[in-house]
C-alpha cells in the first residue's frame, strides 16, 4: 500500500472535537515530513499543519491554538487533533507525505470529510 489512508472525519457541532488519523507504509512515512491539508468547496487547497521527522511543527494561523499535529514513527501514523471546531473548518482533509524539494508532496490520501455545524 503506497497511498496514505485517512480516517476520523465526520459531522460535529461547533465547539466540538475530532481526531484525524493517517496511516501509511513505513517506506514513505518513516523519514519524511508529513502534513495535513484541507480544501473547502470553491476554495483552494490550503496547508493546515506540518510535522518533520523530529516532530518540529508549524500551523496555519487559522488553526493555531486549536489543532495539534503529531506522529508516531513506530506505527507509521500521523494524527490531527482538532478542538474548538468552527463552521469555517468544514472541508475535506488530506494527509500528505514525503515532501518534495519544491514543497509539494509525493503521496496524498483520498481525503476525509469534516463538517462542522453552527
Amino acid at each position: 500500500q503506497v497511498q496514505p489512508v485517512e480516517s476520523g472525519g465526520g459531522l460535529v457541532q461547533a465547539g466540538g472535537s475530532l481526531r484525524l488519523s493517517c496511516v501509511a507504509s513505513s517506506i514513505i512515512f518513516g523519514s519524511n515530513t508529513a502534513a495535513w491539508y484541507r480544501q473547502a468547496p470553491g476554495k483552494q487547497r490550503e496547508l493546515v499543519a506540518r510535522i518533520t521527522t523530529s516532530s518540529t511543527t508549524d500551523y496555519a494561523d487559522s488553526v493555531k491554538g486549536r489543532f495539534t499535529i503529531s506522529r508516531d514513527n513506530a506505527k507509521n501514523t500521523m494524527h490531527l487533533q482538532m478542538n474548538n471546531l468552527k463552521p469555517e473548518d468544514t472541508a475535506v482533509y488530506y494527509c500528505a507525505l514525503a515532501q518534495r524539494s519544491d514543497g509539494n508532496y509525493f503521496f496524498w490520501g483520498q481525503g476525509t470529510q469534516v463538517t462542522v455545524s453552527s
